[in-house]
């Protein structure tokens, strides 16, 4: 896979308050390129939040009870997101990452669309977070219901028994899968 920094092309598709927000001047963004021609790109400002919101809150088990803002705000608060993209540009994926950027990381939203999928997409968008070189060094922490195989490729395994939860007051468990 070919890894370049900067030169990611600009799109308005995501609220340009919120893209303002993440994008910091001068900062160097990640655009990598598969083998199959998808791009994998941190840039926030090229995140379609129409295309992650149309997953996230119809098809994924885990984030059917949230809102768009809800989606936006996460986006937002997050430490890093990742999008996948077709050759034309099409937005068919979304990771992002909950951290203090020190010792702890949580993998959230991970998605490919079922038409991209079988190509190890999923593991590539999941790794461009947890591999990272800021972050490989990280203990990592995720909710699936499905997808344990995908996450064992990459290092995840069995919680420890040290580890709790505690569950949100209004019903909803991300222990039910997802992120």
């Amino acid at each position: 896979m070919h890894r370049s920094r900067g030169g990611g092309r600009a799109h308005t598709r995501y609220p340009q308050a919120i893209a303002s927000e993440l994008s910091v001047e001068g900062e160097q963004r990640l655009r990598r390129t598969t083998p199959d021609g998808y791009e994998i790109d941190d840039d926030p400002a090229r995140l379609d939040l129409i295309a992650i919101c149309g997953y996230l809150l119809s098809e994924a088990y885990w984030h059917r009870w949230r809102s768009p803002d809800h989606v936006a705000e996460q986006i937002r608060l997050s430490w890093r997101c990742v999008g996948l993209y077709t050759p034309t540009g099409a937005q068919v994926g979304f990771a992002r990452a909950v951290s203090d950027g020190v010792a702890f990381g949580y993998l959230a939203d991970v998605y490919v669309l079922a038409d991209h999928r079988g190509r190890g997409l999923g593991i590539a968008l999941a790794s461009e977070l947890v591999d990272d070189p800021a972050a490989a060094q990280m203990r990592w922490l995720l909710h699936t219901r499905d997808m344990h195989g995908l996450y064992r490729k990459i290092g995840f395994g069995p919680a420890p028994e040290s580890l709790m939860e505690r569950p949100a007051p209004n019903g909803t468990s991300l222990g039910a899968g997802g992120g």
